[in-house]
């Protein structure tokens, strides 16, 4: 697999540079990750650094154009692409990811407590009908 870069353009605005791109392969379509590896070693970048946003191969081409995005940093990637782009590169947006495993947990928390607190109802109200139930048998039998 060859990557020739055919644009780069900077956008200082969003510290990031666009970059546009041909992959000459053999076989298949090289996978998105595959490609996002090659390109960051070819620009000295951290993989977790470059999206790939785009790969489009034409029936029977041995050619991929694509198009990427490749940042300063990866904090600055996590806080300007969206959520879908960056589970696509496999990268990890570790403050929502972090944030959302924390509601979870405390959610399943809460439901367990009030489980728990609805069984004790149950059991508890299950031996206040057996005790009466056992004193109405004790006075049948009296009687």
């Amino acid at each position: 697999m060859e990557i020739e870069i055919t644009s780069e353009e900077n956008n200082d605005l969003l510290n990031r540079k666009d970059v546009r791109f041909s992959v000459v392969h053999d076989e298949e379509t090289p996978a998105r990750l595959a490609v996002r590896d090659s390109l960051a070693a070819k620009l000295d970048r951290s993989s977790d650094e470059v999206i790939v946003h785009k790969l489009d191969t034409k029936f029977g081409m041995n050619e991929t154009l694509g198009r990427a995005k490749v940042y300063e940093s990866p904090e600055t990637a996590k806080e300007v692409e969206q959520e879908y782009m960056l589970e696509r590169n496999k990268i990890e947006n570790d403050g929502e990811a972090g944030e959302e495993a924390a509601e979870e947990a405390e959610d399943v928390e809460e439901a367990g407590e009030e489980a728990v607190e609805e069984e004790e109802a149950e059991a508890g109200g299950e031996e206040e009908a057996e005790a009466e139930g056992a004193e109405d048998e004790e006075e049948e039998a009296e009687a």
